[in-house]
């Protein structure tokens, strides 16, 4: 496989993740933390993508959820982190074996397929909390990511730690291993799936607003025009959409991760 990545800002300064090892894809997202964590984000992401692609490296055809159960007791115990008091992070796998295609999704990035197949996990913003509502509306209202967005966004986070991993609430990389278990997955054959596209919500969320996601999987694209892409969508978060009226989010700029994989026949 041959896969082509950008991301901005760059890794080393973002939350976002992207690792390649040579029969898989790691995309990872560190939540915004509007509350006081421990550890960075980044960092977390960091620790616990290193993990996963030391171990599909060693054995390209792991068990993906054993080995995300693996990394989210690693990273935890690395960083003694205690449950709804940490950082969290998605977790996207793309893998290729054999003639197949192996996809696991924890948390709200995107994977996108030919045919316009769109996977993701959404499972937090299917949670009903009247601070993702309230701020949302007063986005839509002109007010702008001022004081009182922030505390709706701090409001938000305390009351999501409270249904993170547990049943009717939503599944992400935290402390708890058995978050792995309730990843979503799905199998694909790449002789049907010359490409995937793997984005963090940062990417997608704007490409889709703007209706350029099909930039970003035309199959002769490379990291330059990749980054283009992305620099795009930031100058219209920031000159066309900088109160969040037109496409409401949590804050001006949220970092972006885009990886291109095409599979050789």
């Amino acid at each position: 496989m041959r896969v082509t990545t950008a991301q901005l800002p760059p890794m080393e300064e973002s939350a976002d993740k992207i690792f390649v090892t040579p029969h898989a894809v790691i995309l990872l997202d560190g939540a915004s933390a509007f509350v006081p964590v421990p550890v960075p984000a980044s960092a977390y992401a960091d620790y616990l993508g290193r993990f996963l692609a030391d171990a599909l490296t060693a054995d390209p055809a792991a068990d993906l959820q054993e080995i995300l159960a693996e990394g989210i007791k690693a990273t935890a115990a690395h960083y003694d982190l205690r449950a709804g008091e940490s950082p969290s992070s998605t977790v996207t796998i793309a893998r290729e074996r054999d003639e197949h295609l192996d996809l696991l999704l924890l948390g709200d990035n995107t994977v996108v397929l030919p045919g316009g197949e769109i996977l993701t996990d959404d499972r937090i913003d299917r949670l009903d909390l009247e601070p993702r509502r309230k701020y949302r509306e007063r986005l839509a209202a002109g007010h702008g990511f001022d004081d009182e967005h922030k505390a709706l966004l701090r409001e938000l986070q305390t009351q999501q730690a409270q249904h993170r991993n547990r049943a009717g609430g939503y599944w992400i990389a935290e402390t708890d291993p058995a978050a792995a278990e309730h990843a979503y997955q799905f199998l694909r054959m790449t002789s049907g799936t010359p490409w995937a596209v793997l984005a963090t919500d940062g990417t997608f969320n704007t490409a889709k607003h703007l209706h350029i996601v099909d930039s970003l999987v035309d199959p002769n694209v490379d990291t330059s025009f990749l980054r283009e892409i992305l620099r795009r969508c930031q100058s219209w978060e920031e000159v066309g959409d900088p109160n969040g009226r037109n496409l409401p989010r949590a804050k001006l700029h949220d970092d972006k991760a885009v990886a291109l994989i095409r599979f050789i026949h």
